[in-house]
């Protein structure tokens, strides 16, 4: 009896264990995600008109959820929280911003920056803080009055990312005009990517230079005051910000063009120390939107714009440049290595690295005109 007992209690904890896992419970590791791998696997998200969130599995290269955001398409800003998880969007005009979980499409952020006769603008800036508990935009607010708008001073609002679908600002800091790309430190710092490169202490509103740009200390008959591209915050794959720029020595008279020097360059940051690293990377040769760095070798950058190419800082030259079939306003990698050309038009390009040559491409259902394109690392 006693035996028969036992064997009718293994039978049943053997069939309890078999639903448990066919129906996808905690024992299953990739429960909770949806079937999406975690362990830090590598999703590219980006946006496409007329507003959608896209979730590409960088192993397969297939779109495996689209998100519906919603406003009117801003410009396709996109930050991914630490986890991975949650893919924080710029919507409606660039005023408002939406948190969607990339596992289900479900909205659990949602953030009304204009208000009655206010309206507010934030041009690309999204961050979240290294612990995922606070998200950062900077605020370009107007006020409409009966017979002018009133342009206000520019802040950086906190939120907590806890906060659901009816988020307020729990703090806010004034800043310069021009903020455009940030990104967050692991010393709780904030890099505000605008005319410099400065860095906001989003506790108390402190804020100090990191990289001068447009009021940097050199020589005006000597270099040009540089032209910075603030578009895209890149560099999660190698835990840093880049801020690319141009500029030109004169070997000569100051607008002699023939003895003109024209130059790449960048100050790049390091995400987990704040060290900053500015320099003239390669001679201008071709238009690029934004630069990354190879994660296998710092002095390795590539770009993208009318053309796909790679340089060599250390040595200041270009190593490799292949035509492009249309023009690209956006890149990004992954830890493989892989090159994902994209924005502008409804196509992600993806390339070889060594070679560059074009290996693959995925097609969206709409143009991503000026969007992100972001790695999360799922865990």
């Amino acid at each position: 009896m006693k035996l028969t007992l036992k064997i009718k209690a293994a039978a049943l904890i053997g069939a309890v264990s078999t639903v448990a896992l066919m129906s996808g419970c905690s024992m299953n590791p990739s429960a909770s995600l949806n079937g999406m791998k975690g362990d830090g696997h590598e999703y590219l998200l980006t946006v496409t008109r007329p507003n959608q969130l896209h979730v590409i599995d960088t192993e397969t290269k297939q779109v495996i959820r689209s998100c519906d955001v919603p406003g009117v398409f801003g410009q396709g800003t996109v930050e991914p929280s630490p986890d991975g998880r949650i893919a924080y969007v710029g919507t409606n005009k660039w005023e408002d911003v939406a948190g969607f979980d990339i596992t289900n499409c479900e909205m659990v952020f949602f953030a009304k920056q204009s208000d009655n006769n206010v309206t507010v603008k934030s041009f690309v800036s999204l961050a979240v803080s290294r612990d995922g508990k606070e998200l950062y935009t900077i605020q370009n607010p107007t006020r409409k009055l009966t017979d002018r708008y009133e342009v206000m001073q520019p802040q950086l609002a906190v939120y907590d990312t806890s906060a659901g679908l009816d988020a307020k600002p729990i703090r806010t800091f004034p800043v310069d005009r021009q903020i455009t790309k940030i990104m967050a430190m692991d010393t709780g710092e904030v890099i505000l990517g605008g005319n410099d490169l400065q860095a906001i202490n989003p506790q108390n509103g402190e804020i100090r230079m990191l990289s001068k740009l447009q009021h940097w200390d050199r020589p005006g008959d000597k270099w040009v005051q540089p032209d910075a591209f603030a578009m895209h915050s890149l560099g999660e794959h190698v835990d840093e910000f880049i801020m690319p720029y141009f500029t030109i020595k004169w070997n000569g008279d100051p607008g002699d063009m023939e003895k003109a020097e024209f130059w790449w360059g960048m100050s790049r940051v390091d995400l987990k120390t704040g060290e900053v690293e500015q320099t003239e990377t390669v001679p201008f040769e071709f238009i690029v939107f934004n630069f990354i760095t190879d994660p296998a070798d710092s002095n390795i950058l590539y770009g993208a714009f009318n053309t796909l190419s790679k340089h060599d800082i250390r040595e200041q030259k270009t190593l490799a440049v292949h035509n492009m079939d249309h023009t690209y306003y956006n890149l990004n990698m992954t830890q493989d290595r892989t090159i994902y050309v994209g924005g502008t038009s409804s196509d992600i390009s993806i390339h070889d690295p060594e070679t560059l040559e074009k290996i693959g491409s995925i097609q969206l259902p709409g143009d991503m005109s000026t969007s992100a394109m972001r790695i999360a690392y799922l865990k």
